[in-house]
């Protein structure tokens, strides 16, 4: 017979319950830079978006003065926001709220 601790018993490491809570988000902000059709072009080829999402971020982007292009676990985050920031683009990684 397979015995199942209560919950109350599991242990409950606050860091892996805060990492599940709350997940890792990526943000483009606005800048004087870059034109609207090269951010949608490096959303389209660093993540893989289709030309309406990519479109769709810029714009959120431009009107907005920022937008979350991705989400997840901090280390990818790190990663898309160093690649980001590889094109050119003003990005930043937050826990998101």
């Amino acid at each position: 017979m397979v015995s199942i601790a209560p919950a109350e018993q599991l242990t409950e490491d606050p860091e892996v319950l805060d990492a599940v809570d709350h997940p890792w988000v990526t943000l483009v902000w606005n800048d004087p830079v870059n034109l609207m059709s090269y951010v949608t072009w490096v959303f389209q080829t660093h993540f893989g978006y289709s030309r309406a999402k990519a479109e769709k971020l810029m714009m959120d982007v431009h009107v907005k003065g920022r937008a979350v292009v991705s989400n997840g676990p901090k280390e990818q985050m790190e990663l898309d926001t160093e690649a980001l920031q590889g094109y050119g683009l003003w990005a930043t990684y937050q826990k998101d709220d």
